[in-house]
């Protein structure tokens, strides 16, 4: 696998130093590089739609919602402050894909919902993403992925809390 730029350069300078555990740093280093570049692709493949991660994170939680949600309440589902969802949700209004709407049973409340345009987008996206991820673990056998996962659980065990 190649490593970015920046880790070979760093993989590079603890080889040199002669570090204890050099295999660990590549570990970490490989799986850096793939997460960054799995970001990349996922943000190349939403950028036609004009969609960012989170735009598309909310669009995924109001076509599962059908009804709607309040902003407090999408908020909380997709992790992120109100403040952040605000501007997200400004952003879907603009080209047409969420609408905020009075709530029906609460006057001063607000519910926000896809469009027509949304839900069309939304779906087909879904599709297209699912597809997408599916592909990334495609050369993997049902064993290997089982076995992937689990060491995955097991590094992220290792990981301390932040102080």
């Amino acid at each position: 696998m190649q490593l970015e730029q920046k880790y070979q350069a760093l993989l590079a300078e603890a080889e040199r130093r002669q570090l204890a555990d050099a295999d660990s740093i590549r570990l970490c280093f490989q799986t850096l590089s793939l997460a960054a570049r799995t970001d990349r692709d996922c943000a190349a493949l939403l950028a036609p739609h004009g969609l960012s991660e989170g735009r598309f994170v909310l669009m995924f939680l109001l076509e599962a919602a059908g009804e709607g949600l309040a902003p407090n309440h999408l908020a909380e589902q997709a992790g992120i402050t109100r403040a952040t969802v605000t501007g997200l949700l400004d952003g879907l209004e603009r080209e047409a894909l969420a609408e905020r709407l009075p709530d029906p049973t609460d006057r001063r409340a607000l519910r926000v919902q896809l469009t027509a345009k949304g839900r069309q987008l939304a779906r087909r996206l879904f599709a297209q993403h699912s597809a997408w991820i599916a592909g990334l673990f495609a050369n993997l056998s049902p064993a290997e992925r089982s076995q992937l996962a689990k060491l995955l659980t097991k590094a992220a065990a290792g990981m301390k809390a932040p102080a």
